[in-house]
């Protein structure tokens, strides 16, 4: 059974549930945020969503066909902290029904085929280890052998301190791996959720031919509570948030979540017009 079938299967009785939004506190009716793209309708607030929620509102529906999906971390560092990390990593996988942070799969979005990689905050805090980067990079070659555009939806924590060097050597192997895609002459569109930060900001994250974010994103390296205690002041309001980065130059554009599907086919489009017209 596919993601999204597995999806619209669940149990109504689990459906039956309501929400509070963290910001104005009014209570939905989650079938009721489901249908606004998990936007708050009283105060605009996004919430996060998983990465198989994520794929049900951007992929043409049915046309979602997920690969790599049996990768899944190791532990290479017997890492203990409050817990161990085997733990930690059996607990995400039932929490999410994946076996790492991101889900790969080929599809279409509004007509345009590509290569779509979503990432999931709910696993860890989207955080990249071993896997997730080989994910990645399987991605990004498989783009490459179908002559597809790349889409890529971001939501991180950053790099994963219990694999340690083998976490952030994934920055340097996806960069490389979309320095191919561009060799190639194909598109990769980066898509940036809340949040997007540390190794993840750091690397193929911010190296998209189109970086499109989501209102009020959280985007950067350090959080900014890191740099105030680093700094010794406090920072602009809105900081390191994407209407904030869109000023300075650091995202092309911001799209409500609803239109996001439309923005990544035009843009796919765009592309493949000029890769025809300029062989």
């Amino acid at each position: 059974m596919g993601i999204l079938s597995r999806l619209r299967g669940k149990k109504k009785k689990k459906d039956e549930k309501w929400v509070q939004c963290k910001k104005c506190n009014e209570t939905f009716y989650i079938d009721e945020l489901r249908n606004n793209f998990w936007v708050c309708p009283r105060c605009g607030y996004y919430f996060r969503v998983s990465a198989k929620e994520r794929i049900a509102m951007t992929a043409d529906e049915g046309s979602f066909k997920e690969f790599d999906s049996r990768i899944t971390t190791k532990d290479p560092l017997n890492f203990v902290d409050l817990k161990p990390y085997k733990d930690r990593l059996k607990d995400a996988m039932i929490k999410t029904g994946s076996k790492e942070a991101v889900i790969n799969g080929t599809c279409t979005i509004k007509g345009e085929p590509c290569v779509l990689s979503v990432m999931d905050f709910s696993f860890l805090g989207g955080s990249m280890g071993y896997a997730t980067g080989e994910k990645i990079v399987r991605a990004i070659e498989k783009a490459i052998k179908l002559r597809v555009g790349l889409v890529i939806i971001s939501s991180s924590g950053g790099a994963r301190m219990q694999e340690g060097i083998l976490s952030l050597m994934q920055m340097e192997r996806t960069a490389a791996a979309l320095t191919m895609l561009a060799g190639k002459g194909l598109p990769y569109i980066s898509v940036l959720a809340d949040p997007t930060t540390g190794g993840v900001a750091a690397s193929f994250s911010m190296l998209g031919d189109v970086i499109i974010a989501e209102p009020h994103a959280l985007i950067g390296f350090a959080g900014p509570r890191v740099i105030e205690q680093t700094i010794g002041h406090g920072l602009p309001e809105g900081f390191q948030r994407s209407e904030f980065l869109l000023e300075k130059g650091f995202v092309d554009v911001i799209v409500e979540r609803k239109d996001i599907p439309a923005y990544i086919a035009k843009f796919l489009r765009m592309f493949d017009s000029n890769v025809k017209k300029h062989g």
